[in-house]
This record gives structure tokens, C-alpha cells and sequence, in this order.
């Protein structure tokens, strides 16, 4: 079937989504991947069909090697969605890269990181993520720490500040 032309030309962003797991304390969970200098949260690309919440949650279970059924035992979980980020100036795609509220982590050793992808996973008090993520990823986990304490949504777009 053919897509009628204002269909056909419509964005086509790539879609990734991230959990904000924190420690008790606040700190938020970081994982150091094995093929780039900079920490991410948990998380990934959405794959075709996939709704962004399951994409979460998949993520979740492959980079932290918990079970889909032991997520509730360690406290991570997918839960509201806290953040949106539109991203036009890619020079791939446009991107939109959501995080979702992804509960309390008191243990870190109840994780197992796949070695092929993930390095180490640490929490990182906020006034570290400067150091650790890039600019954008950093300005977004802090924008979704707002909104989880708010109950907001915090809606971000290329120009570093909330969507109009």
C-alpha cells in the first residue's frame, strides 16, 4: 500500500528509551558501555513495532540481567514516563529519546552486565553527570529528576530548553 505523500515525508525520528533508576539517596544509575567514552542510563533504540514503554523494560532486563519477572524483587521497574526529548539536529535523525521513572536500585550487585556492551554500572550523584554523560543526556536525567519530584512531564527540544 502506498503512504499518501504528507504520510510518506512525515519525521521519522529514531527512538530510544531510558530508565532514571536512583539509589536510595538519589544518585542516579549509570551504566559505562563497552563501545563509546560516555556513561548512558539503561536503555535503548525502540525496534519496529515495539512501544517505547516495552522497549524500556526490555532494555532493562538485557543490560542489567534481571529477569523480567525479578524486576519488582530489585525495585527497578518502568513506570511513568518523566521526560521527552526532540532532537532535530542529528545529521543520521531526527531523534526522540524518552526516560521513564525506573524506581529504586538498593543493591547494585543484584545486576549482571552483559561484558560484550557494559563495563561497570555505578550511581552518580547529579553534580557529577557533567563528567560522566554528555551535555544532552545530562541536561535530560535532570530534567526527568525535576519531573519525577514535580510529577510533571518535562518536554526538551533542540534549543536546550522546554518544548514551546
Amino acid at each position: 500500500m502506498d503512504l499518501p505523500p504528507w504520510l510518506a515525508s512525515a519525521a521519522r525520528p529514531v527512538t530510544a528509551a531510558g530508565a532514571l533508576v536512583l539509589s536510595p539517596v538519589g544518585e542516579v544509575l549509570l551504566v559505562e558501555p563497552t563501545y563509546k567514552p560516555t556513561w548512558e542510563i539503561p536503555g535503548g533504540l525502540v525496534e519496529p513495532g515495539e512501544s517505547p514503554a516495552a522497549a524500556c523494560r526490555r532494555e532493562i532486563v538485557e543490560e542489567l540481567g534481571l529477569t523480567p519477572g525479578g524486576l519488582a524483587d530489585t525495585g527497578v521497574r518502568v513506570g511513568r514516563l518523566l521526560c521527552f526529548d526532540w532532537t532535530d539536529s542529528s545529521p543520521a535523525a531526527p531523534a526522540l529519546r524518552l526516560i521513564y521513572d525506573g524506581g529504586v536500585l538498593d543493591d547494585l550487585s543484584a545486576l549482571h552486565l552483559p561484558p560484550a556492551e557494559l563495563a561497570s554500572a555505578r550511581f552518580t550523584p547529579l553534580d557529577l553527570l557533567d563528567q560522566r554523560c554528555g551535555d544532552r543526556l545530562a541536561r535530560r536525567i535532570r530534567a526527568a529528576v525535576a519531573a519525577l519530584a514535580t510529577g510533571d512531564l518535562a518536554e526538551l527540544d533542540d534549543d536546550g530548553g522546554p518544548a514551546a
